[in-house]
């Protein structure tokens, strides 16, 4: 009798929220195509935004779920940082919409020479605004990310890595102002990000090599059932966690994160540096607890490495930059290596810490970002340091917004970059890993150096005669900043109800 393939059994409701938004994607792919310039932005808009919500909405009717759908664990830690995705999508897309201003006066505006209906107005009118194609392109990379971390097996893991990757290639090479530099990141990220992928296929052939299996319970369960490892299964490990650490920005694959931060328009680059690493760590604290929890010894020692060089690299090379959009750059590597910190815990607390920490970091990246868009010189953005002198003589209220960002990066008290660390620091001490957050504490002081040398300089250094011109934010961009602050505040002060959160969602369904 011939072999019967039987169909997984699905649970749709489980997985509406990417569905939403995946065919929302599709349909805004149809819209670029078939429908009128004019209203085309509006439409996209309308769509995106709409998509966004509905998926959050449905996402929280979906709160303690755990099942098991085809190969997709939706569970706690899965639904929260969908959710977190989500929010840092909404967010994204708010400042993605803002209307840039140049400081010529002109550029950004229709001209008085222009024909009422013509085609130079209609080319001059969306000048300023990002081109229509990022809508459907940002979808496509949500979906990939809600895929990323609820992917229960390395094949649906890799096809949801290259959802979400391809269309951040493209996103990277979008910047109208800087187009040589927009498109040179948008090729690097795309070269060592084709790399990466390489490296994760063939660490997963490798694997169903060992187990027979792509489902990542089953490698967990091949893996108790042959104690006596072979090197196929450490080679196959490695490079799936390499193509991994590749996405989170880890130490030594780094290299492609100060070029593409600093070349992509601020607003992607905002949406990269949240939500991106949010997806990554996801995915690798599935493949990490569920597939290989049992032989924490074995990779352990590996991590430590990788998250003490991380930890140290980003830290020292942030001190030698002068364009603020790389110091930042750095400073995220940074702080993938103090995430690392609470990944390689290995116990519920660690999961809860790095979901807080990933939040917390999170929201005062799209903050930071937001108000580098907004601080403008010859058309374009005024990003060396030497630029932000005197700033918060100009305007204070951006500055203290971003002295307060600087400062949640730091890990200072009362903001919400403290609590992620220590909650981070808490899980690895509880797992005696005390070197390890010693070497944190350390880097923190070290990395303490140029967030605050960002605050001396806006407010204790004498501006230029003639410095960059600040923009007057729009409804949309005064939202992210409100949003960002407000939320940098409120986890540093009162983080309880996400700590708590968190907390009851730590635990990975296999």
């Amino acid at each position: 009798m011939d072999d019967v393939l039987i169909a997984p059994d699905i649970d749709y409701l489980a997985v509406a929220p990417m569905i939403i938004v995946g065919v929302t994607a599709v349909v805004g792919v149809l819209v670029e195509a078939f429908a009128p310039r004019r209203p085309r932005r509006g439409i996209q808009l309308v769509l995106t935004f709409g998509a966004l919500i509905a998926a959050f909405v449905v996402l929280i009717s979906q709160a303690g779920t755990r099942v098991i759908t085809g190969s997709l664990a939706i569970d706690g830690p899965s639904l929260v940082l969908q959710g977190l995705i989500l929010l840092i999508a909404i967010v994204s897309a708010m400042l993605m919409a803002e209307r840039r201003v140049d400081p010529a006066g002109d550029a950004f505006s229709p001209r008085a020479s222009a024909l009422p209906g013509s085609e130079e107005e209609r080319v001059l009118s969306t000048r300023g605004f990002m081109q229509t194609e990022v809508w459907p392109l940002m979808l496509f990379a949500v979906v990939g990310m809600m895929l990323f971390t609820a992917a229960n097996d390395l094949l649906v893991m890799f096809i949801a890595l290259e959802i979400m990757s391809l269309p951040l290639y493209l996103l990277a090479g979008m910047s109208r102002r800087r187009r040589l530099l927009s498109q040179e990141a948008a090729l690097k990220y795309f070269i060592l990000g084709a790399f990466s992928s390489a490296f994760f296929i063939f660490g997963a052939a490798m694997l169903y090599g060992f187990s027979g299996t792509i489902s990542l319970p089953g490698i967990a369960d091949a893996l108790s059932a042959n104690p006596g490892q072979t090197p196929l299964i450490f080679i196959g490990f490695g490079l799936v966690v390499i193509g991994l650490l590749f996405k989170v920005g880890a130490v030594p694959f780094h290299q492609w994160v100060p070029d593409v931060y600093q070349g992509s328009p601020s607003a992607v680059t905002a949406f990269m540096a949240a939500a991106v690493k949010v997806a990554a760590f996801g995915a690798l604290l599935r493949f990490l607890y569920v597939a290989f929890g049992g032989a924490r010894w074995d990779w352990q020692p590996a991590l430590w490495i990788i998250a003490i060089a991380t930890m140290l690299v980003g830290s020292i090379l942030a001190i030698t930059q002068t364009d603020i959009k790389r110091m930042l750059a750095y400073s995220s590597i940074a702080q993938a290596g103090f995430i690392l910190v609470g990944v390689i815990a290995v116990n519920p607390e660690g999961v809860a810490a790095v979901m807080f920490y990933l939040a917390a970091y999170g929201f005062a990246t799209l903050g930071a970002f937001a108000v580098i868009s907004l601080v403008r010189q010859d058309g374009g953005e005024a990003t060396h340091l030497s630029n932000w002198a005197g700033l918060g003589k100009r305007s204070p209220v951006l500055a203290l917004s971003m002295s307060l960002f600087m400062l949640s990066f730091a890990g200072i008290p009362l903001t919400s970059g403290f609590i992620g660390k220590f909650t981070v620091f808490e899980a690895a001490i509880l797992a005696d890993a005390v070197p390890l957050v010693i070497v944190g504490v350390i880097a923190s002081i070290i990395a303490a150096f140029f967030y605050v040398r960002v605050i001396v300089l806006m407010f204790f250094t004498e501006p230029a005669e003639v410095g960059p011109t600040v923009v007057l934010p729009s409804v949309f961009t005064t939202l992210v900043l409100a949003i960002s602050v407000a939320v940098t505040v409120i986890l540093g002060v009162f983080p309880q109800p996400v700590l708590d959160l968190v907390e009851q969602a730590n635990v990975f369904l296999r």
